[in-house]
């Protein structure tokens, strides 16, 4: 029979139809050329079938034994198209078996040894134009699995419809879908290694995804975003080095503001929103909480699904460039939190993704993290650390980001981490360090700085890891900053202690002077500490309503005042009284008046100050822009000191008390005798305070205290900061 030319072997197209075929492009689509091709097809909803040129039509025979396959001879080498039939209509399709693979032998080359830098650019979905035709090309990493399939409602999420080519040695898997583009749901149905069906995949290269709970991939076409921000990426590096006037503003977007009926804040709205709030209060960064996609809003995007998707939570991707593109164009940086340490267990994420361990350790104690009860990279694995590594640079290239603030470091550096003895394995020398982690963070560095110039990196890293953010040349893990998480620490203890006690722990505020320029630091209070019972910085402050709001405003003082750059989470820049909710926006009716529109005004003039002020901020990881004055005035729980630029800057003295007594004749040591203007003073009466003060400026002269040249005789206020700077 002419449908029997050229036909498979009965077997092989029965594993086609059964769903246990792995290379179906040796069976179906077109065999031969001219004169002698034929055609096999499988649709299971067809009863008849043609193959389709122009106007002409060539019947395909139903292949016997064989339900919805079709077999038969299309003469000629012009491209054609399929037409099925049943009895409730005719359509008409295009055949995905006969087109071609779009990967390329680089492409195959650069995945097969783990080194293709842009990853995105070949797996994921991606809308184009292949062989003349319209469509999405989709490609996996899937190497022990016995068959991956494209499902969606395109095909009845039937995984025996769209069955990709597996590309030789690479474990890569792709497929190109004519007709489907932009908005099409999808995932994968994987065969895995032990012939099982696995819970069907999210694209671990998705750019999309539905909205939560719902958690299929999304196609997003990510081309021709139209940026206007040229000016700003051609001189970031400046606003992102070590001598910048940093301040960052760490935002969590699905609860910084809601809308009616409680809706998030959409990218689009919180490109004037949030960025016209951001500019007014001086700050000079947003860094927001991560915004991969993620299935559970409990986890504040910390266990992230979708690394290369935006959440949809508020918009689509162009619309987050919008974001972007409207603070780059205030003079705002954007920063990531970003996500490397762990990933979450979630049946459609990356967890046995191909029916074995392939992104995760087999091995619990390297693999699963039992605080988070979440799974761990296989750091080791070169396909592994290539898609992280990526993922870093997606962020950095396609979304114009400033900088990735990287979570959680400690617990990548150590084996051990929060593991008691037995439940962790050493690495190779019977050491607790994780060696392949290590060369993640620092390969990440290497390359986002190398490939993004003008970024920045920053390190959540809680121990005394040496070198977090020196380079790698030199040793280090290439960051660009460090939480100074210990400072937090210190400071936040002694702060929330009645001021009579303080004397006694006088030196917690001193120490981080000890070790402030071992690192590029920044000083972080961030939503880690008004979360879980921690309640919020006001009510962490000792005495009644004056006295906590005036701790405060003097511990900002501190922290402006004190090297380092600067971070606040949401809603601390107005002393919000409750603890952060993610499920609700902040309280902004309390910022709109009284002593919480006070620390806002406090906290706007601190970022100007610090902005305008080189020795603020110039030398705030160099030692040669600090000198103590007074560190060890206990009784009165006082400190002075002086803060450096370069040559030629306005030298700046910090004075801080932190008792409720007022020092009205305080002596203390000056670097320079003449006339120092009072720039700031945070017991100021539009900040609350109680209006005590140098009315307006201070005269040293010349006679030597403190070790200083000159001496001057202040007023420091009862629990104030107050900022001197010469004239």
């Amino acid at each position: 029979m002419a449908q029997n030319k050229d036909l498979p072997p009965l077997d092989r197209l029965r594993s086609v139809s059964e769903g246990t075929c792995d290379d179906v492009f040796s069976l179906l689509g077109p065999r031969g050329a001219g004169e002698t091709r034929t055609v096999t097809a499988f649709d299971p909803g067809a009863v008849e079938m043609w193959a389709v040129i122009g106007n002409q039509q060539y019947p395909l025979a139903p292949v016997e034994g064989v339900p919805g396959t079709f077999h038969g001879p299309v003469p000629g080498d012009a491209p054609y198209g399929l037409r099925g039939a049943n009895a409730g209509g005719v359509w008409d399709t295009e055949d995905t078996y006969r087109f071609g693979p779009v990967l390329g032998e680089i492409d195959e080359y650069l995945l097969g040894e783990g080194t293709h830098k842009r990853l995105w650019t070949v797996l994921g979905a991606h809308v184009m134009e292949h062989e003349g035709v319209y469509g999405t090309h989709f490609a996996v990493w899937a190497p022990n699995a016995r068959r991956v399939s494209v499902v969606g409602d395109f095909n009845l999420w039937d995984g025996r419809r769209h069955v990709m080519r597996r590309r030789g040695a690479t474990g890569v898997w792709e497929i190109f879908l004519p007709g489907l583009g932009e908005g099409t749901v999808y995932k994968y149905e994987i065969v895995g290694a032990h012939g099982a069906v696995l819970p069907l995949k999210a694209d671990p290269v998705g750019f999309g995804s539905q909205h939560p709970p719902e958690n299929a991939s999304v196609v997003r076409d990510i081309r021709g975003y139209g940026w206007s921000d040229q000016e700003w990426m051609e001189t970031r590096a400046k606003a992102n080095g070590r001598e910048a006037p940093i301040s960052v503003y760490e935002v969590h977007l699905g609860s910084w503001r809601r809308k009616e009926n409680g809706r998030r804040i959409s990218y689009v709205e919180a490109a004037t929103e949030l960025v016209e709030y951001v500019r007014d209060m001086g700050f000079t960064h947003i860094e927001l909480l991560p915004i991969s996609e993620y299935p559970f809003d409990g986890s504040w995007g910390y266990q992230p699904v979708g690394m290369f998707a935006p959440t949809v939570r508020h918009g689509p991707p162009h619309e987050f460039r919008d974001l972007v593109n409207a603070a780059h164009k205030a003079g705002i940086g954007v920063i990531l939190d970003w996500v490397p340490g762990h990933f979450p267990t979630d049946p459609h994420g990356l967890g046995q993704f191909d029916g074995t361990a392939l992104y995760e350790h087999a091995d619990p104690r390297e693999g699963f993290h039992q605080d988070w009860n979440t799974l761990i990279y296989n750091y080791g694995r070169t396909e592994v650390k290539n898609y992280l590594v990526s993922n870093a640079l997606y962020w950095l290239e396609e979304y114009h980001t400033d900088g990735l603030r990287v979570d959680a470091v400690a617990s990548m550096l150590y084996r051990d981490y929060s593991r008691k003895d037995g439940e962790w394995v050493p690495n190779k020398d019977g050491g607790r360090e994780n060696y392949e982690a290590i060369d993640v963070l620092r390969t990440m560095n290497s390359e986002t700085y190398g490939e993004c110039p003008g970024i920045m990196t920053v390190a959540e890293e809680s121990t005394s890891f040496p070198k977090v953010s020196r380079p790698v040349y030199d040793g280090g893990l290439g960051f660009g900053f460090k939480w100074n998480m210990g400072w937090m620490n210190d400071t936040l203890e002694y702060i929330k202690k009645d001021p009579i006690y303080r004397k006694h722990h006088h030196h917690q505020m001193t120490f981080g002077l000890h070790y402030a320029f071992s690192e590029n630091f920044i000083l972080p209070i961030s939503h880690d500490e008004v979360v879980h019972g921690k309640g919020s910085m006001l009510n962490r402050m000792p005495g009644g309503e004056w006295e906590k709001f005036a701790n405060l405003r003097a511990y900002y003082g501190f922290m402006w005042g004190h090297p380092g750059k600067k971070l606040l989470f949401m809603g601390q820049e107005f002393a919000q009284g409750h603890e952060w909710n993610h499920n609700a926006q902040l309280d902004w009716a309390a910022a709109s008046g009284g002593y919480h529109k006070g620390i806002q005004s406090l906290v706007r003039d601190l970022n100007r100050l610090y902005a305008d002020t080189p020795a603020l901020h110039v030398k705030d990881c160099d030692p040669e822009g600090f000198q103590w004055i007074e560190a060890n005035d206990a009784e009165r729980s006082v400190y002075a000191w002086i803060r450096r630029g370069h040559p030629g800057d306005a030298e700046v003295v910090v004075l801080a008390n932190f008792t409720p007594v007022e020092q009205t004749a305080y002596r203390v040591g000056m670097p320079q005798a003449g006339t120092w203007r009072e720039a700031l003073n945070t017991d100021a009466g539009l900040y609350g305070g109680g209006d005590r003060g140098n009315m307006g400026s201070v005269e040293a002269v010349e006679d030597g205290f403190n070790g200083q040249p000159a001496q001057a005789t202040v007023v420091i206020p009862p629990l104030s900061a107050v900022f001197l700077v010469k004239e």
